[in-house]
């Protein structure tokens, strides 16, 4: 029986078949590389809000602290936003009539809270707690990044599970002393030698099994 397919046909099936796995291979490593980047997770992009509040001006240019916005950080699982009775305990003297302020004076008239934009969103099913980090020594700008330089508030990490291990797996990078966990350049705090014996006491282990952050 003669010959139907040229020899060179195997050859050519083969190629075809190794180029779509490979195809298909390198397509999901493509969508695995988008939705983990940088730029499909809003990284370092303002998020608009209904004040354009800079940390910036308040923190380097004013000194405040992070506590005196964000209340129950140190304690509490939510960091919690700024009541708007807190903008005005400054705002009702500096900036009073201050055109961009004018839905921070709205809110405190008629007692509807800011419907302030989370950058920092986790997914809910994972548990994150502020306080707890805190007490562990772990900076604010770990996570949040240099707040006292961003002019607008934008997202410093991805926030991806990865991103979280990579600090989890290897802790004793990432912990300080407490007495520096608020620190920033506008208020620098110096370190003694007593608060970096206290590490030994946090007690910090690598938490890196699920129920960790997932129950």
């Amino acid at each position: 029986m003669a010959q139907i397919f040229h020899p060179l046909t195997n050859v050519v099936s083969r190629a075809t078949i190794f180029g779509a796995l490979l195809m298909a291979a390198g397509a999901l490593w493509l969508i695995y590389m988008i939705t983990t980047s940088d730029y499909a997770n809003q990284v370092s992009v303002v998020r608009a809000q209904p004040v354009d509040f800079s940390h910036e001006h308040h923190v380097s240019g004013l000194g405040l602290d992070c506590r005196y916005c964000h209340l129950s950080v140190e304690n509490s699982a939510f960091a919690g936003v700024p009541a708007t009775e807190i903008c005005m305990n400054c705002h009702s003297q500096i900036w009073s009539d201050s055109p961009k302020l004018a839905p921070v004076r709205e809110s405190f008239r008629t007692g509807m809270p800011l419907k302030w934009t989370r950058v920092n969103d986790l997914p809910d099913f994972v548990h994150f707690h502020h306080g707890i980090h805190i007490q562990k020594g772990i900076q604010c700008r770990t996570c949040h990044g240099d707040m006292e330089k961003m002019p607008l508030t934008w997202k410093a990490g991805t926030l991806h599970m990865r991103w979280c291990l990579d600090c989890h797996r290897s802790p004793e990078d990432h912990v300080g002393p407490r007495s520096a966990v608020f620190a920033n350049s506008a208020n620098p705090l110096v370190s003694t030698a007593e608060d970096f014996a206290e590490i030994e006491k946090y007690q910090v282990r690598k938490q890196t099994n699920c129920s960790a952050c997932h129950y």
